[in-house]
């Protein structure tokens, strides 16, 4: 079993991953109790993939997260560093042009995407700011980021029943249906030490994006961050 620790080294995080990835989106599942579906389908919206557009999909493990952005058209790159949840995204789809790459220096041209989207991905990046920049830099003029990551509850008191059920009930749940468990507690300690939504804004204008809003799904367990490349 492999845990990555809070400074997230990349060889800890992929190794990490690469365990999980043979029952990772079945765990996410049972885990969200069965929101992970709805939060995948709040990202498709807010990226509004169109035909002919190209989507890049970062942290995209199997590319489940992908599919929604084909089905509207876009021509979809899944892209992840974990080459566990790559291979085993290729054995599901070996259509998709999977690719592996790292968030903070991506292996992509300047300009060649119409959308760039992370989904509960950018919490395991050991330097945030440089992925947010990268981003910036592989968007097109007048393109969009959405970023959908675990946040911070915005009623007190849920926000302390969510704390508790991330750090006592989620490691035996996880033990129950995960491939790693050890995994799930590095994830929710993670989630509780990750930046609120005002402050991930803030890194996201400091990056260079504009017209940098968001919105909370699930009372704030989750947000979706949008912001336009100038």
């Amino acid at each position: 079993m492999t845990r990555a620790s809070l400074d997230k080294q990349p060889h800890e995080v992929a190794a990490m991953f690469d365990d999980v990835a043979a029952r990772y989106d079945i765990t996410n599942d049972v885990l969200s109790l069965g929101q992970a579906r709805l939060w995948r389908k709040a990202v498709a919206r807010a990226v509004d993939a169109r035909p002919g557009e190209r989507v890049l999909d970062l942290a995209a493990g199997t590319g489940t997260s992908s599919q929604p952005f084909v089905e509207g058209g876009a021509y979809a790159v899944p892209c992840d560093f974990s080459l566990g949840m790559l291979s085993e995204g290729k054995k599901r789809l070996p259509w998709m042009p999977f690719t592996a790459g790292d968030a903070t220096r991506l292996p992509f041209r300047d300009g060649v995407f119409d959308a760039v989207t992370i989904s509960f991905g950018l919490r395991n990046v050991q330097d945030t700011d440089a992925a947010l920049r990268e981003m910036l830099r592989v968007t097109a003029p007048g393109g969009r980021v959405v970023i959908c990551e675990f946040s911070h509850p915005t009623w007190a008191p849920f926000r302390t029943v969510y704390t508790e059920y991330l750090m006592r009930a989620l490691p035996p749940v996880a033990r129950a249906v995960s491939s790693s468990p050890d995994a799930y507690v590095y994830l929710a300690e993670s989630i509780r030490e990750w930046p609120d939504q005002p402050a991930l804004a803030g890194r996201l204008q400091k990056a260079g994006w504009a017209k940098v809003a968001w919105r909370n799904l699930s009372g704030g367990v989750v947000a979706l961050h949008r912001g336009v490349r100038p």
